[in-house]
């Protein structure tokens, strides 16, 4: 009996309850879909995903098709309409998934529950903390977020990550899909800017080496609470976020990683820093799963009726990098050549474009997520919300842009 497995942003072997299930079910057969929505271009006119992510993606699903040996299909469409046909091909009985909690993911999957006629099984497994092992439900989280950290590090704890699944090479009497390259999903491929602060590669052997070199071979661990808001190298922190945001490498096994290093090697505020930041992850998206469509709206969770300007020239500078401040300009730049900026630098952007220049804070996550490697949904528009004042924070968090810049890029 074959079983299908639909990827999205979960592209791993390792702690994949789906395939797990699916393997102890019957013969599973992996698929992923290159959804043209993905590469459409935004109301803003750009394109909601651009060549740098696009390119981590390719290679993720190029290296899960080398894992899992014969038994996984490519397809371009959209899912709701690729599944069904695949499901006669292969004669599948069940289909397994990871479900998502904002609405656009939220929609492929009920609008595929209509046309099916076989049973689909959703699984959580982007998160750290199981939905199921919360203090409270998602609808009752804290709209603080000390007051939910304090909740599940007191009555919660994080599930042991799973194993990996033994499979055996199979041939499928079904056309195995090719794997588009940038250029066919209509982009422009762009080299790897020198001045990068280091090659992110997709896919999960590349996650798992981001780790091991992080903790352990390069021992900057022990560091990390004190070195995170640097703003260029690779090892001034983690740098996780794009395997995470793909779901190359699950929350809960960097989580047991930092729990080994601890046992193994040292345990101190850096490493507690870790667990604290992947606790600030899964708050965005349990958030995004209480509020809903709140997090997209200019107002925010916390409603607030705001007017703002539509600058259009005055967005295209900050995007560009041309606003005349070397520090918010350094920063756009880099993000528009490598697809990545720092922490620190991401707060400073958008507190200057969403408070200074007054511009729709939208906007700029949209931009964010047309451009970053590492886009996360529920973990970019969350910030955003954040730095905007009209998300998680009862203060009125404002950046002075330049004591910001003196700081920390003296």
């Amino acid at each position: 009996m074959k079983n299908l497995v639909w990827f999205r942003n979960d592209l791993r072997t390792i702690d994949h309850e789906p395939l797990l299930t699916a393997a102890e079910e019957g013969e599973p057969v992996g698929l992923y879909c290159f959804d043209p929505r993905h590469f459409e271009n935004t109301p803003y006119n750009f394109p909601k995903t651009d060549s740098i992510r696009s390119q981590f993606l390719i290679e993720s699903v190029r290296e899960l098709r080398e894992k899992l040996k014969g038994r996984f299909l490519v397809r371009f469409g959209k899912p709701e309409e690729v599944i069904p046909e695949l499901v006669d091909e292969l004669e599948a009985a069940e289909i397994y998934y990871h479900e998502e909690v904002t609405e656009e993911e939220r929609n492929v999957e009920h609008e595929l529950q209509k046309v099916l006629d076989i049973p689909m099984f959703g699984f959580r497994g982007h998160e750290l903390y199981h939905p199921d092992d919360l203090p409270v439900g998602a609808e009752a989280i804290p709209d603080v977020f000390t007051q939910f950290r304090k909740k599940v590090e007191k009555q919660s704890s994080v599930r042991a990550p799973l194993g990996k699944a033994d499979l055996k090479p199979i041939d499928l009497d079904v056309d195995a899909g090719e794997i588009p390259s940038v250029s066919d999903l209509g982009l422009s491929e762009k080299q790897l800017d020198h001045r990068s602060v280091m090659e992110f590669k997709g896919g999960e052997s590349a996650a798992w080496d981001r780790l091991e070199h992080y903790f352990f071979e390069a021992d900057k661990l022990r560091d990390y609470k004190f070195t995170r808001n640097g703003l260029l190298g690779a090892n001034y922190s983690s740098k996780f976020s794009p395997w995470l945001a793909h779901g190359c490498i699950s929350a809960r096994s960097v989580y047991a990683e930092v729990e080994r290093y601890e046992k193994e090697v040292h345990k101190n505020k850096s490493t507690y820093w870790l667990k604290f930041e992947l606790i600030w992850r899964d708050y965005f998206r349990y958030s995004a799963e209480k509020h809903g469509n709140n997090i997209f709206k200019l107002g925010g969770i916390q409603g607030k009726v705001l007017q703002k300007g539509n600058n259009e020239e005055w967005f295209k500078r900050w995007k560009e990098g041309r606003t005349g401040i070397p520090f918010i300009d350094a920063n756009m730049i880099e993000l528009r050549e490598t697809g990545f900026m720092s922490n620190r630098g991401r707060q400073n952007v958008a507190s200057f474009l969403a408070q200074n220049l007054d511009i729709d804070w939208r906007w700029g996550a949209s931009w964010f997520e047309s451009r970053l490697v590492d886009y996360d949904v529920c973990s970019n528009w969350g910030n955003w919300a954040y730095n905007a004042t009209v998300g998680h924070d009862p203060r009125n968090r404002y950046f002075n842009i330049i004591n910001q810049a003196r700081k920390y890029d003296k």
